[in-house]
């Protein structure tokens, strides 16, 4: 049986070890705030890792899923990172090293080529979905590398998710993740602003999410953030702040590639009101409060 380890036991990390865990994997675990990686106490063919060093000593494949290119750095290139097991003459050490956080191309690239020196695979694998999709495991993984590595790691994607999507060699998973991370924001924008003008005009802003569920205007943002909005149910299961992270990211990559990106930049925009106005750590469905604010207009029934 393949050995894993899961390291970052967040939103999304936690349920994605316990779905391998319900899948028959053993596993070691670590987290940075070991609160969280006390939760998986007493689940049999589960070990805590005191750092991520310990973590990948124990498993053949390792899994991260981190908040942003610092913690990736950090976790990967410390003292007690994963590349100091690589390094090591002797004893065991990873063959495949899978990062599912959304950073920078470049930053994963440099880790990808830094790790092959060394003999270990890497494979960027971001994922589409915010926690309840982690929870259900029906997440897609979005995956960049050797596709040797990505053969290999198929049966634990299926575990985790309900697709896998081979994009390219090193990085193509993480750009295309911007790429979609920038529609998504723009979809939930737009969602915002038109149940806005629902609501402004007299209209039934339920009925309308009814209306686009049947027409062109349907998308996963209306379906999964409409009833957030309507319901004012904004606890994160994708924090504001974070999507406004990958907007940035989103916008540095459209720069270095000379590609225009004039809606990136105006919603970016809105998510950097919301998180000004203290909205960060709350729901991404909470940049409908931008909406509010300059209307004076709560969307929904009261």
């Amino acid at each position: 049986m393949t050995n894993i380890a899961f390291i970052g036991l967040g939103t999304m990390g936690k349920p994605m070890a316990l779905n391998l865990h319900k899948a028959g994997y053993s596993l070691v675990v670590y987290n940075r705030n070991p609160e969280r990686a006390r939760e998986f106490e007493g689940l049999a063919s589960v070990q805590l890792a005191s750092s991520p060093a310990e973590a990948a000593r124990k498993a053949d494949i390792v899994f991260t899923m981190l908040t942003d290119d610092t913690a990736v750095e950090s976790v990967y290139l410390g003292e007690e990172g994963i590349l100091s097991v690589c390094r090591e003459t002797s004893g065991p050490r990873p063959r495949i090293v899978v990062d599912c956080s959304t950073i920078y191309p470049v930053t994963s690239q440099s880790l990808a080529k830094q790790l092959a020196s060394l003999g270990v695979d890497m494979l960027d694998a971001p994922v589409t979905g915010s926690e309840p999709q982690a929870i259900e495991g029906v997440l897609t993984f979005i995956v960049g590398g050797k596709r040797e590595a990505y053969e290999a790691c198929v049966p634990l994607f299926d575990a985790m998710g309900k697709k896998a999507v081979y994009m390219g060699e090193s990085g193509a998973g993480a750009n295309a993740k911007l790429a979609n991370n920038m529609l998504v924001a723009a979809n939930l924008a737009s969602l915002a602003e038109s149940l806005m003008m629902v609501q402004k005009s007299g209209g039934d802003p339920e009925l309308f999410l009814e209306v686009l569920a049947g027409g062109g205007g349907r998308s996963g943002m209306a379906e999964m953030k409409g009833p957030k909005i309507l319901g004012r149910d904004f606890s994160a299961q994708f924090m504001t702040q974070l999507m406004f992270k990958d907007l940035k990211l989103a916008g540095r990559l459209a720069e270095s590639l000379q590609v225009p990106v004039p809606m990136q930049a105006s919603v970016q925009q809105i998510f950097q009101i919301a998180c000004n106005s203290g909205w960060g750590a709350e729901d991404m469905s909470a940049i409908a409060k931008c909406y509010e604010a300059w209307t004076s207009t709560k969307i929904g029934k009261e």
